[in-house]
């Protein structure tokens, strides 16, 4: 076997290695399970799992009104030449909404798995004399995917209207989510959206859960000008990155000139093939710096906006 010959088999069982490899992501399109995911019962000790989660997203965007301003710079544009002048200002975090979109994917691998087709929700929502402000959860929406013996994919809407709410403490809200019929091959798809009038605080994200986790991602985009201290989760199955970019925030102009921008920190962090006895992979966190403003009650110790039962 010449030299020429050897090195083109090498590329091409690398290339197919590295193909079977990116095949074996989760697609995050949610509606239509791949066929991956229908045939995906694990890996490693996942084996044995009763049941997986193939894939949890959770984007975080922010949407600023041109009524956004500091009181040296009224009416400019928020940039990277004047974010240092800027930051030490106050600003008025109620013409900031931060936008937050779930989305969790499950399959059931055997029929005592079922048990974790439920899920908790759990949102902001204060019950004091001294707050009145509350997240919005919208657009709650699940799926439930199952093959019928003629291998046919069919699909069943869950009626949301009868999951219950409960007060956790004086601050938060947890909706329990109970999904019926389920069962051994079922795959269960979760959205939900959670709207927020306060930019200095963001949802914990959990990358680890108590059953194994195939793709978790959290996509950040925070306006530049706000500072947090991102405690992004130190462990080989964890990539995390960020960029410059750039948000519109003043899109519904009258004078004919272009709408204005913000600068802004995109944060993107994924782990993948992640099982619930691995080395401790803690929660994705982070802590307001600048500028000045009013920080919201923290969420109550080991919980996070999405709990698997």
């Amino acid at each position: 076997m010449n030299y020429s010959f050897r090195k083109l088999l090498w590329l091409v069982l690398f290339l197919a290695c590295w193909s079977q490899a990116e095949a074996q992501l989760p697609n995050e399109k949610f509606g239509k399970p791949s066929s991956m995911e229908w045939d995906f019962v694990g890996w490693g000790n996942a084996v044995n799992a009763d049941a997986i989660i193939l894939c949890k997203t959770m984007k975080v965007s922010y949407q600023l009104s041109d009524q956004v301003f500091n009181y040296n710079q009224a009416g400019n544009e928020i940039n990277l030449d004047n974010i240092l002048e800027f930051s030490p200002n106050q600003i008025d975090e109620s013409n900031i909404v931060v936008n937050y979109e779930v989305r969790l994917r499950t399959k059931i691998l055997k029929p005592e798995g079922a048990r974790h087709a439920d899920i908790d929700i759990t949102y902001f929502n204060a019950d004091t004399d001294k707050m009145f402000i509350h997240d919005e959860l919208s657009d709650l929406k699940i799926k439930v995917f199952t093959k019928n013996e003629k291998g046919k994919v069919e699909k069943k809407t869950v009626n949301t209207d009868s999951f219950v709410k409960e007060r956790l403490d004086a601050n938060y809200m947890v909706l329990h989510v109970t999904v019926p019929d389920v069962q051994a091959g079922s795959i269960i798809e979760y959205q939900y959206d959670i709207t927020s009038i306060r930019p200095a605080f963001l949802y914990d994200w959990a990358f680890q859960e108590c059953i194994p986790t195939v793709h978790s991602k959290c996509d950040i985009e925070i306006p530049a000008f706000m500072q947090f201290k991102m405690n992004v989760p130190i462990n080989k199955l964890i990539k995390s990155g960020v960029e410059a970019g750039h948000l519109t925030y003043d899109a519904n102009r009258t004078d004919m000139k272009r709408a204005k921008t913000c600068a802004t920190n995109h944060y993107l962090i994924t782990g993948d093939y992640i099982l619930p006895e691995d080395p401790v992979i803690a929660n994705f966190t982070s802590q307001m710096i600048s500028p000045r403003v009013t920080l919201p009650a923290n969420l109550p110790e080991g919980c996070t906006h999405l709990k698997i039962k």
